[in-house]
């Protein structure tokens, strides 16, 4: 099961999630308390171990500035959680090693996605509640009529006592987390952080972390380095989120 521990903001919780075992760290580039800046995130991403995928999340910026932060800072992947055009998603899929698509379980562009109706290119899909970024959860049985067998990224409202519930009941391919495990807006919380894991692997023991990452394109060797050259990227690669905007 992939585990993303969302809206970080300092290297040492960031580390924490690395060393709990964590598959990604996401920061947040979007309108929010949890919001970094380009330098912030730097450090944060030279200062990961190589196994530990950087996501940076955008909502409804310009496709050139997407690019030319993931590749100016290192990420490994990014994550478009607002209303991108589907061309402006491949575009930015082009030049950067992954993309996330983050929608609405009440979005209808969620359903074109799914059906094959609007072509956003190679991503990780990732779902979250109709008001995103409130910590908020939302009705997990709709999933089976939307998502059609694809996997994807569960997010919206997790906590260390309900996740396990949520992996249970929807099966997704991961979880995302923000709120849920932080001490204040921003700031995570160690306890949280370790019971949120362990209910991850309680509830999906048979799932590595190694065949996680692989499954995302991801080697962890070094290989995966980007280029500062912000535009010239050539690579495409699935892989996968969590955007928390509100407070």
């Amino acid at each position: 099961m992939f585990v993303k521990i969302c809206g970080v903001t300092t290297a040492e919780d960031a580390l924490l999630a690395a060393g709990l075992g964590a598959d990604a760290v996401g920061m947040i580039f979007a309108a929010s308390p949890r919001r970094i800046g380009a330098g912030t995130a730097h450090d944060i991403v030279r200062r990961l171990p190589p196994e530990v995928l950087s996501v940076g999340v955008f909502r409804n910026e310009r496709r050139e500035r997407v690019v030319e932060v993931a590749n100016t800072i290192g990420l490994r992947a990014v994550q478009l959680h607002g209303t991108e055009r589907p061309e402006d998603v491949r575009w930015i899929g082009e030049r950067v090693p992954a993309v996330i698509k983050a929608f609405s379980v009440g979005d209808p562009a969620l359903r074109a996605a799914v059906a094959g109706t609007a072509d956003y290119g190679p991503h990780r899909l990732l779902i979250d509640a109709p008001a995103p970024g409130r910590g908020e959860t939302f009705d997990w049985s709709l999933l089976d009529r939307l998502v059609a067998g694809r996997p994807f990224i569960l997010a919206g409202g997790l906590t260390p006592e309900n996740v396990g519930r949520a992996i249970e009941l929807v099966g997704p391919w991961g979880v995302d987390v923000a709120s849920g495990v932080e001490a204040s807006p921003g700031h995570k919380d160690p306890a949280r952080v370790r019971r949120f894991l362990a209910a991850v692997r309680a509830a999906a023991p048979d799932r590595s972390d190694a065949a996680a990452l692989d499954d995302i394109g991801f080697d962890g060797d070094g290989s995966d380095e980007l280029p500062v050259d912000a535009l010239a990227v050539d690579a495409s690669r699935d892989r996968p989120f969590n955007w928390e905007e509100d407070a």
